[in-house]
């Protein structure tokens, strides 16, 4: 099974949920509709990356930044190439 594994900045508090880019040292940017506040903004966090990745909730995993905006993130069943295509999907909106 893949497994990726990412590094992902979070913005809680954002007008709406949204991958924004990616920072130049190759770091995910993701602003959050939920405050950081009990857990909420980790919550969005995984329920945004399983709809983007279209994987189940239980393959996205928050390895370390449970309590911070830089978070070291596992995503099972996603490889290399699903990542570029969520990107590409990125550029394209804009």
């Amino acid at each position: 099974m893949n497994e990726l594994h990412l590094q992902v900045k979070v913005i809680p508090n954002a007008p709406r949920t949204e991958l924004v880019g990616t920072l130049e040292n190759g770091v995910l940017k993701i602003k959050l509709k939920a405050p950081p506040e009990k857990g909420r903004a980790n919550k969005e966090l995984i329920k945004y990356l399983h709809s983007i990745f279209n994987i189940d909730r239980d393959q996205v995993e928050i390895i370390t930044g449970q309590t911070t905006r830089l978070k070291y993130v596992r995503l099972l069943g996603v490889g290399e190439e699903d990542l570029k295509m969520v990107l590409n999907r990125l550029v394209d909106l804009t």
